[in-house]
Parts: structure tokens; C-alpha cells; sequence
């Protein structure tokens, strides 16, 4: 089976929800047109990243984020979109990314994934602002199963190995990452990335699609190079650094087995599965 998947690398004007809804439907319509299936989009895209104390204001739930976009899609095609958010769960905040279903008649909650590592160091604050969330970003897609990690959480290897052992074929990464380690020949954090998607995508013979933002906040440049990248490590599409981009690629999910057939890291990880459990499980704290 073949997946048409679109990647938005997108800068929202942060604070003003309505206006970031109606240029993501416009998006996602054009993505529609083109074809596609799916349709990524950033980190947070929905108010900018670097609320702080305004996240309380600007979080929605999942259920209110999936009626603003579905009236904003009357007469677009189907798609399933993976959007950032910052959601509003009864009395807790997370740093979130919902899987979205449009059927061309309504738009419905197909899943949410609610940020595992929260980065407090830098010019990262997170914890002071939104919760960590505890489950696994597994999710069901028409065409097969997916995961979701979301940017601080690929930094942390285990997350990526656990959604494909779950059985992932896609991974999708949202992230809003700011520009920064300028003393090489690349920019430091870019450089990184780019090397995490393919390690996830290489080790374990997955898609792997990464949606950055752009734009500033704050002083602040997010730094973009969105990527999608197949079972093998080889990226298929790239955005630009810094400017907003949509790009689009063919993702044949048979390369998945191809790949693991190719080099069985996944099956020699289960078939170790057990004892692994067991170190993790006697590990000191």
C-alpha cells in the first residue's frame, strides 16, 4: 500500500487561535487536492509555542479543536491530520498532538498523544506550564497503525523503540524546535535532528515524519528542515531552513517489512524483549 503523506512546516502568529485554524484548514485542503492521506503539522502550530502562563487561556480539547477545524473543511477531501496543541484535559494542560479524522462531512478525535518528556532547562520551561503525559502515542490510521513522539521526546531513544515494538509503521514527530549551536558547520540542533529521524527510521524500519515549526516568538527563531524519512534512513522530502514549506511524499508501507527483513533489529529486540524487561525492571533508581 501506498500513503501520500504531507508535512506543514508552518509559523503561527502566536496567541491567535482563529487565525492559525483558518490557515491549517487552507493547508490541509491544499493537501487534500495533492492527494494526500495524511497531513502533519507542528508542535503547538495551533497558538505558537512559547505561551507560558497564556497556555491556560489558549488550550482547548481535543473534541473543540476537531469542530474548529472540521467547519473550516466543508467541501475538502478526506484526510487524517496529526496537529499540535495545547490541550485542555478537565483541570490539566498538556503539550498535545491529535489525530484527526475528516471523512469530508465531520471531523472526529481519532486519537491523542500528550507529550512524555517535558524539557525544563534552557529556554525550555515546560513543567511550569503543562503536565507530562503517560501512555504510549500508538494510534490507528486507515491505512495501518502509526506513533507519535513529540520533539523533546525523540531525544530520548526508548520512546521510539517502545512505538515500534507496538507495532508502528509511521512515526510522526512534532516539533518546534529554536535555532540554536551555531559555532559549526550546521546549525547545531537541525544537525541533530536530522540524525535522531533517521536513527528511529534506520534501527527499526520505519517512516519516520517530522514537522517543525518556523517563525519567531520572543526573539526566538524556530529553525524548520521538516523531513520525511523511509524504513531505510533515506530522506524522501525536505523543507527549507526558516521559511514555511509543504512537502509531500509517497510512502510505499511494503518497504517496512523490506527493511526489517533486511536488517532484523526489531525481531532481535523481541526476541531479547523479556530480558530487557528485567534490567530495566532491577535497574537502580
Amino acid at each position: 500500500m501506498v500513503l501520500r503523506a504531507a508535512v506543514a512546516q508552518i509559523a503561527p502568529n502566536k496567541g491567535q487561535t482563529d487565525f492559525n485554524l483558518n490557515r491549517i484548514a487552507s493547508i490541509i485542503r491544499q493537501a487534500a487536492d495533492e492527494g494526500a492521506g495524511l497531513i502533519c503539522f507542528p508542535e503547538t502550530c495551533t497558538t505558537g509555542y512559547f505561551l507560558e502562563g497564556g497556555v491556560l487561556e489558549h488550550a482547548m480539547t481535543a473534541e473543540a479543536l476537531a469542530e474548529a477545524v472540521g467547519k473550516r473543511l466543508t467541501g475538502a477531501g478526506a484526510i487524517e491530520v496529526v496537529l499540535g496543541f495545547y490541550e485542555k484535559a478537565e483541570a490539566t494542560l498538556y503539550n498535545s498532538a491529535a489525530v484527526l479524522r475528516w471523512d469530508g462531512s465531520a471531523c472526529r478525535v481519532a486519537s491523542v498523544y500528550r507529550k512524555f518528556f517535558l524539557p525544563t532547562y534552557g529556554v525550555f520551561d515546560e513543567e511550569r506550564f503543562v503536565s507530562a503525559g503517560r501512555d504510549l502515542g500508538v494510534f490507528e490510521g486507515s491505512w495501518g497503525l502509526g506513533g507519535l513522539l513529540i520533539c523533546e521526546d525523540i531525544w530520548h531513544s526508548i520512546l521510539g523503540t517502545l512505538l515500534a515494538v507496538y507495532g508502528a509503521q509511521v512515526v510522526v514527530v512534532p516539533s518546534a524546535s529554536p535555532a540554536r549551536g551555531f559555532d559549526g558547520p550546521t546549525i547545531g540542533n537541525l544537525d541533530r535532528y536530522s540524525r535522531m529521524v533517521r536513527a528511529v527510521s534506520e534501527e527499526h524500519g520505519v517512516f519516520t515524519l517530522n514537522p517543525m515549526l518556523v517563525g519567531f516568538e520572543g526573539g526566538k527563531g524556530f529553525v524548520g528542515g521538516s523531513r520525511i524519512v523511509d524504513p531505510m534512513g533515506q530522506v524522501l522530502a525536505e523543507a527549507p531552513v526558516g521559511e514555511e514549506a509543504l512537502i509531500v511524499a509517497d510512502l510505499d508501507l511494503d518497504l517496512v517489512a523490506v527493511a526489517r527483513t533486511q536488517a532484523p533489529l526489531l525481531a532481535d529486540l523481541k526476541t531479547a524483549w523479556s530480558s530487557l524487561r528485567s534490567f530495566v525492571e532491577d535497574a537502580p533508581a
